[in-house]
């Protein structure tokens, strides 16, 4: 099952300007819950987005220096579905 990484509201005002700043993890590797996936720079503050879910970052959908928006998706992540765990 495919996670889409969000961006999610930062509490900056909705003028400043939001761009990727650098990404802690490359397609293909996996994640944890809450590992630093992605650094965004709104103005002169920066912020972390954590990845959502465990898995394996498969889509990195915007490059360092782009600019985004509150709810662009950024990546995608492939998450275990609990019926694909095998017990």
């Amino acid at each position: 099952m495919q996670t889409p990484v969000i961006l999610p509201e930062l509490g900056v005002d909705a003028a400043t300007e939001m761009v990727v700043s650098f990404w802690f993890a490359e397609e293909g590797e996996d994640v944890l819950e809450g590992d630093r996936l992605v650094e965004i720079l709104a103005g002169q503050v920066t912020f972390d987005v954590p990845a959502p879910q465990s898995g394996r970052l498969v889509a990195v959908r915007v490059a360092e220096d782009d600019s985004v928006r509150c709810g662009d998706v950024l990546a995608l992540l492939e998450t275990e579905d609990e019926a694909d765990i095998e017990i």
